[in-house]
C-alpha cells in the first residue's frame, strides 16, 4: 500500500447535509452512493446524518441502498443531539429494518456522535447507548480539555474536535488543537474532526460556497493529520503545532513508502498505525474537494522532484 493510500484509506465521513453544502437529502444521498462507485471510494467514509433526520433519509433513500447481500452495507453516523435513550431505540429499529436481507436496503448505523461539555455529560450519554455502538464526543477546546478526555477514556469512547465552520471565530487557535490532540494521545483516545477542513494545506479560503463569501484562515486537513501522526510516533507538541500552522504546499513530499514534513518522514506503517488506532477520519460537506486537492498536491510534489 502506498502511504497516501493508508493516509486517504476511510477518510472523509460525508456530510453534505451540513453548511456550507447544505444539500437536500436525496442529492446528498445520491453523491455518496456515486462516490461510493469512483475509482477514489477507498477514502469515503460514512454518510452523516442527524438522528432527527432519520426517517427522511429512510424515505428518500429508496433504490440506492444495496440490497445485494454480498454488498457492503451503507454505514451511517448519526448525530445525537438530545433524548440519547431514544435515538438508541431508533437507532435498534433502524439497523433492524436494513438488515442484509432488508427490501428497503442494506444499511448500519454504526456510529454515533454526541456533544459533551461536562465530565458527568459524558458518563451519562454513554450509559444509554448501547457498547456495541461506536461513540465520539464533541467537546469544547476553551475547558478543561484532560479532564473531559479522561473521562472519555474511562467510558470506552472517541473524542471529536471541531476544526472551522462558516465564520472566522469557528476555528480554534492551533494551539488549543495541538493540546486537544496531545491530550487524545496521552490517553490513548481516538479522534475524529469536523468542518473546516475542505482544503489540503491550510491557508486563506473563502469560508463558504456563496459568491462574495468572507475569507479566513482555514486549517488544511492534511496538516491536522500529519500533525496527529506526529504526535503519536512521539514527536513534541512544538512539532506537531508547526505542521498545525503550515502553509507552504512544497513543505509536504510524497514517495510511496512516505510523506514528508520539513525532514519529518513518516512511514507507510507509522500513517496506517496513526490512521487505525487515533486520528480516524474528518467530517466534510464535501468529498471531492479534499481528495481531489491532495491528488492534485501528489502530483505537482512528484513533479517538482523530477
Amino acid at each position: 500500500m502506498k502511504c497516501v493510500d493508508a493516509l486517504l484509506a476511510g477518510l472523509v465521513d460525508y456530510a453534505g447535509l451540513f453548511p456550507p453544502a447544505s444539500e437536500d437529502m436525496r442529492p446528498a444521498l445520491e453523491s455518496y452512493a456515486s462516490y461510493l462507485q469512483s475509482a477514489d471510494r477507498a477514502a469515503l467514509g460514512r454518510f452523516i446524518v442527524p438522528i432527527s433526520r432519520l426517517k427522511e433519509l429512510d424515505e428518500a433513500g429508496g433504490g440506492l441502498m444495496p440490497r445485494n447481500r454480498r454488498s457492503a452495507p451503507w454505514r451511517l453516523s448519526v448525530l445525537v443531539a438530545e433524548d440519547v435513550g431514544s435515538a438508541a431505540d431508533q437507532i435498534a429499529k433502524f439497523n433492524r429494518d436494513h438488515s442484509p436481507a432488508s427490501r428497503d436496503g442494506h444499511a448500519v448505523i454504526d456510529v454515533a456522535e454526541l456533544r459533551a461539555s461536562t465530565v458527568d455529560d459524558i458518563g451519562h450519554q454513554r450509559r444509554d447507548l448501547p457498547s456495541s455502538l461506536t461513540t465520539y464526543f464533541e467537546i469544547p477546546l476553551t475547558t478543561d480539555i484532560q479532564s473531559l478526555v479522561s473521562t472519555i477514556a474511562k467510558v470506552g469512547a472517541r473524542a471529536k474536535v471541531r476544526t472551522g465552520g462558516i465564520t472566522p471565530e469557528s476555528f480554534p487557535r492551533a494551539a488549543a488543537l495541538v493540546g486537544f490532540m496531545l491530550a487524545c494521545r496521552n490517553e490513548n483516545v481516538p479522534f475524529k474532526a469536523t468542518a473546516g477542513l475542505h482544503h489540503v494545506v491550510g491557508g486563506e479560503y473563502r469560508l463558504t460556497y456563496e459568491s462574495g463569501s468572507a475569507s479566513g484562515m482555514m486549517y488544511g486537513f492534511l496538516n491536522v493529520f500529519i500533525s496527529a501522526a506526529l504526535l503519536y510516533t512521539g514527536e513534541s507538541d512544538e512539532t506537531a503545532l508547526a505542521a498545525v500552522e503550515e502553509t507552504d504546499p512544497s513543505a509536504f513530499g510524497f514517495e510511496d513508502d512516505a510523506i514528508e514534513w520539513r525532514g519529518k518522514r513518516l512511514g507507510t506503517q507509522q500513517i496506517l498505525a496513526s490512521r487505525a488506532e487515533f486520528a480516524m477520519s474528518f467530517g466534510s460537506c464535501s468529498f471531492r474537494e479534499p481528495v481531489d486537492e491532495l491528488i492534485d498536491l501528489t502530483r505537482r510534489a512528484r513533479a517538482t522532484d523530477l
